[in-house]
């Protein structure tokens, strides 16, 4: 399977803005969930998961770099735009904010998150 990734939808008013992470059929094959805060200039990632599928949705300004079949891909994400990624196991990926304030990431993996037997990899990209 090869790694999917989509602009998405915001719904905007004088409020903010609201948007679907997952549709129901994704959503129901998640096992974690997580949200990330980044400070700037910070990298996240920087691994690959084993077994576990992750799906991410990652706010700009970003700069999301992942490897697949020993190819580099880089993916900016613009201010005020927000990206949906899938990455299968065994891909690489990396996110970092390139904005001037905390940015954030949702997350979610088909496998549950253990911290004693870790579903990820180190793989530095960026």
């Amino acid at each position: 399977m090869p790694v999917s990734y989509e602009k998405l939808t915001l719904i905007t008013d004088e409020r903010g803005f609201v948007i679907e992470l997952l549709n129901t059929e994704k959503f129901a094959s998640q096992r974690n969930a997580h949200i990330v805060i980044s400070l700037p200039g910070v990298v996240r990632g920087n691994h690959y998961h084993i077994k576990g599928m992750e799906t991410i949705t990652v706010f700009g300004p970003s700069l999301v770099r992942f490897r697949e079949h020993g190819e580099i891909k880089d993916v900016v994400i613009p201010e005020k735009e927000a990206w949906r990624f899938v990455f299968p196991p065994g891909v690489s990926h990396a996110i970092k904010n390139m904005g001037k304030e905390t940015n954030i990431l949702v997350a979610f993996n088909t496998m549950e998150h253990d911290p004693v037997h870790t579903d990820t990899k180190a793989d530095p990209l960026i």
